[in-house]
C-alpha cells in the first residue's frame, strides 16, 4: 500500500490576531461585539472568519475589516497549503 500527499490550500483569516493586536496596542479588551458594532458586520459572520478555516467571506466584509484596523488585505488574510497523508 503506498501512502499519498494531498494538498490542502486555503485561505485563513488573522481576525483573532488583529483583535489581540488592536487590544494590547489600546490596553483594552476588545470584543468580537465591538468590532460588528463599529464595522456594521454581523457577529455571525466574524465569528465564522475567526473560528471556520477557509470560510467564504465577500470582499466588502474584507474592506470594512481592512478600514477599522487600518491595515492591508494581506494583514487580515494568509495563504496556507498544508499536506496530509492518506493511505
Amino acid at each position: 500500500m503506498s501512502d499519498a500527499i494531498q494538498r490542502i490550500v486555503m485561505i485563513r483569516f488573522r481576525l483573532t490576531e488583529l483583535i489581540a493586536d488592536k487590544a494590547f496596542k489600546e490596553r483594552r479588551v476588545v470584543s468580537l461585539t465591538e468590532v460588528a458594532e463599529a464595522t456594521g458586520i454581523h457577529r455571525a459572520t466574524l465569528s465564522k472568519m475567526a473560528n471556520q478555516p477557509g470560510a467564504n467571506i465577500g470582499t466588502e466584509v474584507i474592506d470594512k475589516l481592512c478600514r477599522y484596523f487600518g491595515c492591508q488585505p494581506g494583514h487580515l488574510l494568509t495563504y496556507v497549503e498544508e499536506e496530509t497523508e492518506q493511505s
